[in-house]
């Protein structure tokens, strides 16, 4: 199985278009020590044939074209793209169907909340369903991703609720302090293949890990977790906004509370940070904090990041 990373940045990437604080100002120098990351996604084959996009962001067009993996193989027209899986509404995560509208067959997996206001959002009208078979996922069932034409993939998964936050365009503050936030609005992956024992964990958004989570990811080979901010409160301390990583449903690298401290109780082989807040400092290559990951035993992905398992 061949895992891929599209995207490492969280929404907007990096740099992110209007941001300019010191991450921003040093990727968009071209410093040493820095690299553009568009918007979180992954890609996963099992037969190095078909692959299945795990989100689909605004950035895809230029992702794919950066990956030679994912072009066209034959004439006039072909995709090696074969479905998309979601894990929230998020935009920086479900913008790119757009992008995947042009009479190509795929087999679109979500939650029955994502996929219920993607259906009352005309715009994903676009996606035609003689093209696109929508398909819900249960969660804590573990099925096998097919093609629109139902061929079998080799790859295994199984979703599952986690700790998050409504998508914010969907945010309604008449609901409360989660703004309408129900189970299924965030999920995690477990992916497997099925021809072999290998497995790995993907959770680009988490707001806490709790103790059923913990319990399913102990003992794990490889994890893609959520990496958005180094401290909660970074979006303030960097002068770009108000937000909170917890008001935004995403946990803090750092502190006592962040996942770095709480995965020293997690056995997992390989960790690795991904969807990266374009003012988190780990992004710098040679940052006091880059150091400190990476002697927690954590690695920052990076675009075109290639894995096989």
């Amino acid at each position: 199985m061949k895992l891929l990373v599209l995207g490492s940045g969280a929404g907007g990437g990096s740099p992110q278009w209007n941001c300019n604080s010191e991450v921003s100002m040093a990727v968009r120098e071209k410093r040493d020590g820095t690299s553009i990351r568009t918007q979180s996604s992954i890609a996963v084959s099992a037969d190095n044939e078909n692959w299945f996009l795990f989100n689909a962001s605004p950035d895809i067009g230029s992702q794919m074209l950066k990956n030679k993996q994912l072009h066209p193989k034959k004439k006039p027209r072909h995709s090696p793209i074969s479905g998309v899986v979601l894990t929230n509404g998020d935009v920086d995560h479900v913008a790119g169907l757009l992008t995947l509208r042009e009479r190509q067959n795929l087999s679109l997996y979500a939650h029955k909340r994502v996929h219920h206001v993607l259906s009352q959002n005309s715009i994903f009208n676009v996606l035609n369903p003689d093209y696109v078979d929508k398909r819900e996922m249960v969660m804590n069932k573990e099925f096998e991703l097919e093609t629109k034409t139902f061929k079998k993939s080799g790859i295994l998964v199984e979703a599952f609720e986690v700790p998050g936050k409504i998508a914010l365009w969907l945010e309604d503050e008449s609901k409360g302090a989660n703004f309408g936030t129900q189970e299924g609005d965030t999920i995690g992956l477990k992916i497997s293949s099925k021809n072999s024992s290998k497995s790995f964990f993907y959770i680009p958004a988490c707001a806490k890990i709790t103790d059923e989570l913990r319990n399913r990811i102990d003992n794990s080979d490889l994890i893609l977790f959520d990496g958005t901010l180094w401290k909660n409160d970074e979006m303030e301390d960097s002068n770009v906004g108000e937000k909170t990583g917890q008001r935004m449903g995403h946990m803090n690298n750092s502190g006592l509370d962040g996942s770095m401290e709480i995965f020293k109780k997690i056995n997992v082989k390989r960790k690795i940070y991904i969807h990266i807040n374009t003012t988190n400092p780990i992004l710098l290559d040679y940052s006091n904090e880059r150091k400190i990951v990476e002697q927690n035993g954590w690695e920052v992905s990076y675009d075109g990041m290639e894995i096989d398992l």
